[in-house]
């Protein structure tokens, strides 16, 4: 009896660490200001690497990873180091073109990016 409840504190404990990092509203994930993720066609999902580099991050940047994450939730290094937030294997980007929360102006440019939806 005492290992299954401290079995059952060791399972509360680690989903208390690993919250959501994004939240969905209408539908798609946005961060915590409310701005839409995006993914990006050319990124391979699991790969741990974004095609998006150099130019590309000027509009669409990528979306920092920080804290314990549980799936569909993980993070991929950048090649400067940096953690970016992947959601199922894909990493996660917002768009410049957006200006307020609620926008999608980055949905399906170039038919190559996408809003997060499940």
């Amino acid at each position: 009896m005492k290992l299954i409840v401290l079995t059952l504190a060791a399972l509360l404990s680690t989903a208390a660490v690993a919250a959501e990092p994004l939240k969905k509203t209408d539908g798609v994930y946005v961060d915590a200001a409310g701005m839409t993720v995006y993914t990006f066609d050319k990124d391979v999902a699991g790969s741990g690497k974004s095609a998006c580099v150099d130019g590309c991050l000027k509009n669409w940047p990528a979306v920092a990873a920080a804290g314990e994450l549980a799936a569909p939730w993980s993070a991929i290094t950048r090649d400067d180091g940096s953690k970016q937030l992947a959601y199922k294997g894909k990493p996660l980007y917002l768009f410049v073109g957006d200006k307020k929360a609620g926008d999608r102006a980055g949905d399906n440019v170039k038919d190559i990016w996408h809003v997060v939806k499940d």
